[in-house]
């Protein structure tokens, strides 16, 4: 699951890019890689949301599991309390390319028209911009 979200990422990047990846910066990169694990919640898909943080061990099943049903919970609470998530937005970014760390600034619109800026903390692991 994990190698299908690193490719998704990385053909994200590179279609957003064009021939020219290397014109992207890391602020950039790392807000696309929050936003689109953000789109995973907006659209159901809390399995590849939970598979965007960064582990460096693996995890028992059963615990991924109960991640799982705790994602599902944030955004059963989010359809409650706001009617749904119903966009996602990036709001910048800014990394620390030394130590590998960043943070990404999103803007979730909600159903009921409010919007909310969240801090999303990221590593980077392999090439990849992951949630902390």
């Amino acid at each position: 699951m994990k190698k299908i979200l690193y490719i998704a990422i990385a053909l994200f990047a590179l279609a957003s890019c064009g021939n020219k990846a290397s014109n992207v910066s890391p602020d950039e990169m790392a807000s696309r890689a929050a936003k689109l694990y953000y789109e995973n919640l907006l659209h159901g898909k809390c399995e590849a949301y939970i598979d965007g943080f960064y582990r460096p061990d693996s995890i028992p099943a059963s615990y991924r599991e109960q991640l799982i049903v705790s994602a599902k919970q944030y955004v059963g609470q989010m359809k409650k309390d706001h009617q749904g998530l119903v966009s996602v937005e990036t709001a910048g970014a800014r990394v620390d390319t030394a130590k590998h760390v960043g943070e990404a600034y999103l803007l979730l619109g909600f159903g009921d028209k409010t919007k909310e800026e969240v801090v999303v903390p990221l590593v980077l692991h392999d090439g990849n911009w992951m949630l902390r």
